[in-house]
Order: C-alpha cells, then structure tokens, then sequence
C-alpha cells in the first residue's frame, strides 16, 4: 500500500522523503466523464507509481503520495460550463510554493501530471525551483497512441478505475482529427470552437481491460523515470529504456489557452 500523506501524523514523516504529488484539472470531460478525469488518473498514477516503489527505495526510501493539485490550467475548456481554471501565473505559484514548503523537510518531490494544460507550467516552475537548488522534478501520463482528450483512451482509464462515474450512454465522438492538426484553431478559439461536445477523439471501444492495460504502462514509464531520476532542463523526467521521442499523448490534452 502506498503511503498517503493526508492520512499521516508529523512523527512518522522522515526527514529527506520522496513526495510524490498528483496534478490534474477540473474542466469538462464531454458529456461521458467527470470533471475531475485528470485528477483521477494522475492521483492513481501516483498510489500505484508509489506502491511499486514502496519495496525499492531509490531516493529517499519509500515514496508518499500527497493529496493531488485539483485546478490547473484549463484556459482551452472555459466555454464549457464547470471548468475551473486557475490560469498559468497561479499554477506556478502554487507548483513553487508547494515544493518550496516540501522541502523544509522532504528531499525528492516528482509533480505525477494528468492534464496536457499544465505541462508549459510545469516545464517554467521546474527549471526555476531546480534552479534555486531544489530535487524536484516532473513527468506526465503519457500514453502511445492516445486521442487527445475525453476519446477512447480516456474513457477507457476511467472504465477502469470508476466504471460507475463513467456515462457510456451519453458518449459521442468529437473531432478525430489528430491534435497536430487541431491545435491552431485550438489555440486560437478554444475547445468548443472544434468540437461542441468537448470530445477530441472518439469514446468508441472503450473498455476497462483497455484501461487496465493503459494505467499499468503509465505506471511503468513513470516508475522508471523515478529510478532512473535523468531529468532534462525543464525538470521533465525522462525514461532511460525509449530512444527517439514516440508519439504519445499526455492524457488531458490539449493545453493552449489561459
């Protein structure tokens, strides 16, 4: 069982820690998924990341997971009504002041990443906070070959997780597009401007063995990356086993407005 910083008392905390510290959104998921997908997937990124660490303990001995950032910057949904976006500026600040407070007393701190919106954030946070010295870092949800946001891998994660929160009923395919191809009129107009359903994919075929197998390959990526701890300059841990940069789509993409 990973260690949940929430449930914690301040004696059993050792100094020096790995923290490990779930990002996500709260932003329309189409008219299938809850707001709160990207939190949910990279809090269970995280808990599943953390139990598999808690036997080998490369940094810091056994990691802790820490409650999740649940607004990020979800500019690009705004249209949609129950998007809470708190914007780039103050996602940086409570990125840097949340790892500044960590590491009063814990030594690693990885920021686990579910939602595409966050990463040019997390990419300016990081490289200052490393910058002023300290062990933090980041990775994302990537998963190869993903649609871009409330399609068939999405779902299918969510089948997996929470079936009882996911709305097959309502499902419908958006704008299959690749997000190469949607991302200037993404940028330009937003979300709604391309798919009025909020869906960039198709939910088509989703299914909860499909997720299974998504959420155990992120989960090995990102334990990976952990032991591995190689991070470029923007604090982005990378993985030591891949060369060459495969397509894969972070999970709660796109990113493109405030």
């Amino acid at each position: 069982m990973p260690r949940v910083l929430a449930d914690a008392v301040w004696p059993a905390l050792p100094s020096g820690a790995l923290v490990l510290v779930p990002v996500g959104s709260t932003e329309q998921h189409g008219p299938h998924l809850p707001l709160d997908t990207d939190t949910v997937v990279a809090g269970a990124v995280a808990r599943r990341t953390a139990a598999a660490l808690a036997t080998d303990t490369p940094h810091g001995g056994p990691p802790w997971v820490a409650p999740p950032v649940a607004y990020g910057a979800s500019g690009e949904h705004a249209d949609f009504p129950g998007t809470v976006s708190i914007g780039h500026e103050a996602l940086h600040a409570v990125l840097v002041e949340l790892t500044r407070s960590l590491s009063l007393w814990a030594g690693r701190v990885v920021f686990v990443n579910g939602h595409g919106g966050n990463t040019a954030t997390l990419d300016t946070a990081l490289a200052l906070l490393r910058a002023e010295g300290h062990d933090a870092v980041w990775t994302g949800c990537d998963m190869p070959g993903g649609d871009a946001h409330a399609g068939r891998a999405e779902t299918s994660v969510l089948l997996h997780l929470e079936p009882e929160r996911v709305r097959l009923d309502a499902a419908v395919a958006g704008d299959t597009r690749p997000l190469a191809v949607l991302l200037p009129e993404l940028t330009a107009r937003g979300v709604r401007a391309v798919s009025p359903s909020g869906v960039l994919g198709d939910p088509a075929g989703a299914s909860a063995e499909e997720g299974r197998r998504a959420l155990d390959a992120m989960v090995s990526v990102t334990v990976r990356r952990i032991t591995a701890w190689i991070a470029d300059t923007r604090g982005r841990l990378t993985d030591p086993t891949r060369t060459g940069t495969p397509a894969t789509t972070p999970l709660g993409q796109p990113g493109v407005r405030r």
